[in-house]
């Protein structure tokens, strides 16, 4: 690499919104190529480095150095970073792995191998499906282990909203007179 910046990098520069003042006092600083970019790595760094320089100008010139999307380091009007993805896709609820484009609800994560979406049955319907809420009643599924509590309770009825607060709320003893009721039940 060149041990300076060509007459056509400085004009890029200056275009960028760089001052004359701002240039020289990069260049001072040793920042002498396109490669120096990198070693800097943010704006934020960037604005640390040349005193007057805004937070846009910075993120231009950073982008242009590293020839990519900048790293962060200054917020962004809107809260942050903005991410566009399909609404297909789907994440491993054990390690956020995005799912390959052919998965399918029940296949096996391809970065941790458990079960990326669980399938869960609904006490109230008795349907089967992946995610929190049934997708035939609107029921908030409940932890597999809870399955047989819940359909208790909707025998009794407690209302379908009401069942999976009940369970979150209840004490393990209370669990354990419901097991009690549920195996007495079954005969």
């Amino acid at each position: 690499m060149s041990s300076e910046f060509t007459t056509l990098e400085q004009r890029i520069l200056l275009a960028k919104g760089l001052t004359e003042e701002q240039l020289a006092i990069l260049i001072g600083a040793g920042v002498a190529s396109r490669a120096d970019f990198a070693t800097i790595g943010t704006a934020a760094t960037l604005c640390q480095l040349v005193p007057g320089l805004t937070d846009s100008v910075a993120i231009d010139v950073m982008g242009w150095g590293i020839g990519g999307p900048v790293a962060g380091g200054i917020d962004l009007p809107g809260g942050g970073p903005f991410v566009l993805d399909s609404p297909d896709a789907v994440y491993c609820l054990h390690c956020k792995t995005k799912q390959p484009k052919d998965y399918h609800s029940g296949d096996l994560c391809v970065a941790c191998g458990k079960q990326a979406e669980p399938i869960l049955s609904c006490f109230w319907c008795s349907s089967s499906g992946p995610g929190t809420f049934c997708r035939q009643c609107g029921a908030e599924f409940v932890p597999t282990a809870e399955l047989d509590l819940a359909i208790l309770l909707k025998r009794e009825g407690m209302p379908k909203d009401a069942v999976p607060d009940k369970l979150r709320t209840m004490s393990g003893d209370d669990k354990d007179v419901l097991w009690g009721r549920v195996r007495k039940s079954r005969g």
